[in-house]
């Protein structure tokens, strides 16, 4: 559930470092939304990333 379906950006893996450097792991997730798009002249609900919602790459329906 954690992607976006335009652009498809999804969960990242990295390290958490202590402050005693002890390493773990964690993920980053993209802040995914679930709106209402045209797709193909349609409305449906996707997952959509705020990224895209912001520069413009998803028309929104009302």
């Amino acid at each position: 559930m954690a992607k976006c379906e335009v652009c498809g950006k999804g969960v990242t893996f990295g390290k958490k470092y202590s402050h005693s450097h002890i390493r773990t792991n964690r993920e980053w997730k993209p802040n995914v939304q679930r709106v209402k798009i045209i797709d193909n002249g349609t409305p449906r609900r996707a997952y959509v990333c705020t990224r895209c919602l912001r520069s413009g790459k998803v028309q929104r329906a009302i």
